[in-house]
């Protein structure tokens, strides 16, 4: 399923873009942080289970949560936008779980939380429906989220591989007790969506705790939840939520990239305003502090249950670090820009246990190392760890992201502060999840990136919507 705006958004024309990057010579600036990509999937797809209207203001605009509000749409909820705020505030009416069959295939796109919480979401209904996405999406695993919905009764047929294309029968589901092989916030999330409509009670164990966003907008909906510890969480079903506005944060795993950019170029300078601080997701800053990053955060408040703080970050001088494999649900999105950082640090960092990273848009560990010999920083992978020696010169490379939006924004922000231009390929990945970034990066760079069309390519995806 693909509607035509929905296509629009994240298809484009078909046009590969490229960003050719100098020598940041400035890098100054303020900005209000784009909103949160998690927290919109959530708002989107929780609203739809909700009852009655709610409003979600802030959303984050990228290709990845458009997919989320087609398929709420495409099962029955109905979602408007909010005149002269047409990319980020909705109105939307939920269906209270009573969902309607929707007769084709949905598309997640890109989106792995489209698609993991679709099916958590979906998993007691009375209808079939099958599921998929591109590419990238097609070779990341499904079954960690197919194991705890069939333990609640759903069956969810995978693909050969144990991936999408994958086909949800949902039935009456019942409690159970889960326990995750994975700090996943998607599978999580997914497992308390089902749950909800089960009858029974249901636990949900996790080794560490992941980000807890589903948690706090579920309790704001109404859902009585129980946690007995970090990582073990209590209900009992059915329960019905109601709908809720919403602000949404600002995404930090986005403003990451020019926080970054920030401490690397000298005299640089960024102020971030409502940023999301979630403390399952400042890991990053945790790393930055350990590393002697110069930045602070101001006027502490909470917003829509979420912790909400402004950031003014400066040009630092680092040093090397080691992450251990406990901090990465805390962190894992922001390891290749990490990764960047180290290598601009004194001394050798070392970055632990790293699998998971294998199967996200890319195969992220190989492809961030690569990133950094390719600017000619010192990088190898040992087993699942990533060892970066810092303190090089860098010289500027070109390189394609080979569709991952994250080692895109990584190899822009490598890219001012390298000898000589770069050239970072397909971009218009970027446009998943922070469509802003090369606005601002060069605007803050007083033009340092600027963009280029390559040739058109077809879009293979086009017949799937």
């Amino acid at each position: 399923m693909c509607s035509r705006s929905a296509r629009r958004v994240e298809r484009g024309s078909g046009v590969r873009v490229s960003y050719l990057i100098r020598p940041a010579k400035k890098l100054r600036g303020r900005w209000v942080a784009a909103g949160d990509k998690s927290i919109t999937h959530r708002a989107f797809l929780f609203g739809a289970l909700g009852e009655g209207e709610s409003r979600v203001r802030g959303a984050n605009a990228g290709a990845d949560c458009a997919r989320s509000r087609a398929i709420a749409e495409a099962i029955g909820a109905r979602i408007e936008p909010v005149a002269g705020e047409e990319r980020t505030s909705w109105r939307l009416f939920g269906r209270g779980g009573r969902f309607r069959a929707p007769g084709v295939t949905l598309d997640a796109g890109n989106s792995g939380t489209t698609l993991r919480l679709a099916c958590g979401l979906l998993a007691a209904q009375d209808f079939s429906v099958t599921l998929d996405g591109d590419a990238s999406l097609r070779r990341r695993p499904m079954a960690r989220v197919q194991a705890p919905l069939a333990a609640l009764g759903a069956a969810l047929t995978l693909s050969p591989e144990g991936t999408a294309p994958l086909t949800l029968r949902g039935a009456p589901l019942k409690g159970c007790v889960w326990t995750s092989p994975v700090a996943s916030a998607q599978v999580k999330s997914a497992f308390l969506l089902a749950a909800l409509q089960a009858t029974g009670p249901s636990t949900y164990r996790e080794p560490q705790l992941s980000r807890d966003h589903s948690e706090r907008l579920l309790a704001r909906m109404g859902a009585r939840l129980g946690r007995d510890g970090e990582g073990v969480l209590h209900l009992a079903g059915p329960q019905s939520l109601r709908c809720v506005d919403l602000r949404v944060p600002g995404d930090l795993s986005s403003a990451a990239f020019l926080i970054a950019a920030a401490l690397l170029v000298e005299g640089g300078s960024v102020l971030v305003k409502n940023l999301g601080v979630n403390p399952t997701r400042t890991g990053f800053l945790d790393v930055l502090q350990r590393m002697g990053a110069r930045f602070a955060l101001y006027h502490p408040r909470e917003e829509g249950g979420e912790p909400v703080a402004d950031l003014l970050a400066q040009h630092s001088s680092l040093r090397a670090t080691e992450i251990q494999p406990e901090e990465l649900p805390r962190l894992i999105d922001e390891i290749p820009l990490l990764a960047v950082l180290a290598a601009r640090a004194t001394g050798e960092s070392r970055l632990r246990g790293l699998a998971e990273l294998r199967v996200k848009e890319s195969d992220r560990l190989a492809a961030t190392a690569a990133l950094l010999t390719a600017f000619g920083a010192s990088a190898r992978v040992e087993g699942d760890d990533l060892v970066v020696a810092g303190g090089g010169a860098l010289r500027g490379a070109e390189i394609d992201s080979g569709g991952d939006h994250r080692l895109a924004m990584a190899a822009a922000v490598l890219g001012l502060v390298s000898r000589g231009e770069s050239r970072v390929r397909d971009t218009a990945c970027v446009a998943t999840s922070f469509p802003e970034f090369p606005g601002l990066l060069r605007r803050f760079s007083d033009g340092a990136l600027s963009r280029e069309q390559d040739e058109p390519e077809a879009d293979a995806d086009e017949a799937a919507c």
